[in-house]
């Protein structure tokens, strides 16, 4: 173990001195006092129509600004309209569905608070499959839990795509 910790170093700073020529910076380089945290945390999500809505907004919400609202609140708005689809696949001996298809997509328009012009005009989606089960009760279970992991894999997915936008920007 000895002997590798020394080869161990050198090939640590090889990389590191590698990684660093190369021009990659880390994106949210400060922490939360970074610009493109700052920049998130004035982010105000929209209301957004339906339950799924209701669940993107408030994953949004905690994604942009997790400490609260940020010094710039109201800087940026952000627009999102969603587009639920929930699909039977898999029919069974007795003419009934085994498995669903539950697609959430997202258009969405981040858009300067002051001079109203849209930053970015992009999509985004998600699906996750569904056992539909004998129990009504259970496959409504696996269909809201399908609903809440789409909602936050949707959030995170926007926010990546806000923060690559906020980075370019500045």
């Amino acid at each position: 173990m000895r002997r590798l910790s020394p080869l161990l170093l050198v090939a640590c700073a090889t990389l590191s001195m590698a990684v660093s020529g190369c021009g990659l910076q880390p994106m949210y380089a400060g922490g939360s006092k970074g610009a493109i945290a700052r920049g998130l945390a004035g982010v105000e999500v929209a209301p957004i129509e339906g339950r799924a809505g209701w669940l993107v907004r408030n994953a949004l919400r905690d994604r942009l600004a997790p400490g609260g609202t940020g010094d710039a609140a109201g800087q940026y708005i952000l627009h999102v309209k969603l587009d639920e689809d929930l699909t039977g696949l898999g029919l069974l001996g007795d003419d009934t569905i085994g498995r669903e298809r539950f697609a959430l997509q997202a258009r969405y328009q981040l858009v300067d608070a002051a001079s109203g012009e849209v930053l970015l005009d992009a999509t985004s989606g998600s699906d996750a499959g569904v056992d539909v089960v004998s129990s009504e009760y259970a496959t409504i279970a696996a269909e809201q839990t399908a609903r809440e992991n789409l909602a936050r894999d949707i959030a995170d997915r926007i926010v990546t795509r806000l923060a690559l936008r906020l980075n370019a920007g500045k």
